[in-house]
């Protein structure tokens, strides 16, 4: 299939979903994840209406974003962030996805006091407790939010997930519900100075139906727009 036709089946099954879950299709942004996409390729998915790109890696984004810098993009980091990348993260990314830890939460809180501008995040949440991922376990994450509502420059504005890897989309169900359940909570218990607890990002391209039926505000999809692509 080609790109055009990738993108019109992703936005009505998109729309399907939303309709399916009582919502509107417009309450759910898509993120085109880029990560071994072409800039070629990039440009053709903006002619077609794709605005929000998501990269996992600093470098990677930056010969990118260079190349496209005539487009009106925005970008965000869905990959995990190394302490020692956050300050050139900061002037690539319009959001960090992936505020895993309070470590990466100290630096990041210090880079924007040093350039004089508030950060915004998404707290990552490991919520199959999987080891082989990052972010904060369920039961660390009031005090995670905690630490991230005092930290006078970022702006928390949801949570952000990545389900386990399973050829049935509604395996990933519970997970998706669970983070849900996680957002509202904060939201009734742990009220911030800056931002708001809205945000779910969660759902890709082999689940992101599920996601949406659950709350999704954000799905992250790449393989249901561009196709298979090789391996980085």
């Amino acid at each position: 299939m080609t790109l055009k036709e990738n993108a019109r089946l992703l936005r009505k099954r998109v729309a399907a979903a939303a309709q399916r879950a009582g919502r509107q299709s417009e309450d759910v942004r898509v993120i085109a994840v880029t990560k071994t996409v072409p800039v070629e390729t990039l440009r053709a998915a903006h002619a077609l209406g794709f605005t929000i790109f998501g990269e996992n890696r600093v470098q990677e984004a930056e010969e990118k974003i260079a190349a496209l810098r005539e487009l009106d993009l925005r970008w965000e980091l869905i990959g995990h962030l190394q302490t020692n990348k956050a300050a050139r993260a900061l002037q690539l990314f319009n959001r960090i996805q992936s505020l895993d830890s309070l470590r990466l939460t100290e630096t990041l809180n210090a880079r924007g006091r040093e350039n004089s501008w508030v950060v915004p995040v998404l707290l990552e949440v490991n919520v199959a407790g999987e080891p082989s991922k990052t972010g904060f376990a369920p039961e660390e994450l009031r005090e995670a939010a905690r630490v991230v509502a005092d930290c006078g420059w970022l702006r928390a504005e949801g949570l952000m997930t990545v389900a386990p890897l399973t050829t049935d989309p509604e395996a990933a169900r519970p997970h998706f519900r669970r983070l849900r359940e996680l957002r509202d909570e904060l939201a009734e218990q742990a009220p911030l100075a800056q931002g708001e607890w809205r945000e779910l990002s969660m759902g890709m391209t082999d689940d992101f139906e599920v996601a949406i039926e659950e709350g999704a505000t954000i799905i992250r999809v790449g393989r249901a727009l561009f196709g298979e692509r090789p391996l980085a």
